[in-house]
């Protein structure tokens, strides 16, 4: 079994090797990294990490991922996870321990628990819902991003190859 670093890296090749259906940013350098961490008040998990280091912001078959990224006409504002992360603390009462990844498409936020960190310093996928306080309550979509993401992205990627 991969872990998440290692699913992070396949992800990686996947978005590579199917460039006509995947677009991605530039990455993310270390300083950005660490104002959007500082930002959060929250590391990012280290699979998140690297694929925001890889690409900054992605998506590939349809699936859509935040990620951390700057525009010239936004200037030095991060946007991406921590924008729609700061937005939902503020207007939605969100856990300041939850980072937004993506969004699940019927109006929850796919996050990031860091207040549950396993072994490898990973944090579990969940769906939140504005007005959720409650954990317990809150679907738990995998343990880790890197995993998440990768499976989501290869089921996408062939769904959308087999429909051709």
């Amino acid at each position: 079994m991969m872990d998440a670093v290692e699913a992070s890296e396949r992800l990686i090749e996947l978005v590579r090797g199917n460039d006509d259906i995947a677009n991605h940013g530039d990455g993310c350098d270390v300083g950005a990294m660490a104002a959007a961490e500082g930002d959060l008040g929250v590391a990012f998990p280290p699979s998140y990490r690297r694929l925001i280091k890889e690409f900054g912001t992605w998506d590939i078959a349809g699936e859509e991922f935040l990620g951390v990224y700057q525009t010239p006409a936004m200037g030095s504002k991060l946007l991406g996870s921590v924008a729609e992360t700061l937005d939902a603390r503020s207007q939605y009462g969100m856990p300041s321990d939850l980072i937004v990844v993506m969004f699940d498409g019927m109006g929850g936020l796919i996050v990031l628990d860091s207040s549950c960190v396993d072994q490898m310093g990973e944090y579990p996928v969940l769906v939140w819902n504005p007005g959720i306080v409650n954990r317990e309550s809150m679907e738990r979509l995998a343990n880790d991003f890197g995993s998440f993401a990768f499976a989501l992205c290869q089921r996408a990627v062939t769904r959308w190859r087999e429909s051709d």
